[in-house]
């Protein structure tokens, strides 16, 4: 009898081999509203960043866009559509940010085949 009580609690999933539920509730949207008021700071506080001596307005617009673009998903679609229109654009930030996808476009336009 004690084998087999065993052999069904071997059967069971541990609590710690669950998979991570995905919050519920307000918190998240509440988090996300945050951080996107805290993008839009960033980048109105930098023109009085800019004023001090170095490149400290660059990192701040830089980090006030990232916030916005990863937590706004209408943002993210405007900067998609205004990525597509001005390809040069396009080409100089996927180079400055170095990003695969630049490589690939690169090779397409040559004729190369790329693999993933």
């Amino acid at each position: 009898m004690e084998s087999k009580k065993h052999a069904i609690d071997a059967g069971r999933r541990s609590i710690a081999a669950l998979p991570p539920q995905r919050p519920t509730g307000m918190g998240h949207v509440t988090m996300r509203a945050l951080l996107l008021i805290v993008g839009m700071l960033l980048i109105l506080m930098t023109p009085l960043v800019a004023l001090l001596p170095g490149p400290a307005g660059i990192f701040t617009f830089a980090a006030g866009t990232a916030l916005i673009l990863r937590n706004s998903r209408r943002a993210r679609v405007r900067f998609a559509r205004a990525m597509r229109r001005h390809p040069r654009v396009r080409a100089l930030s996927d180079r400055a940010l170095r990003r695969p996808s630049a490589k690939r476009r690169r090779l397409r336009a040559d004729g190369l085949t790329v693999g993933r």
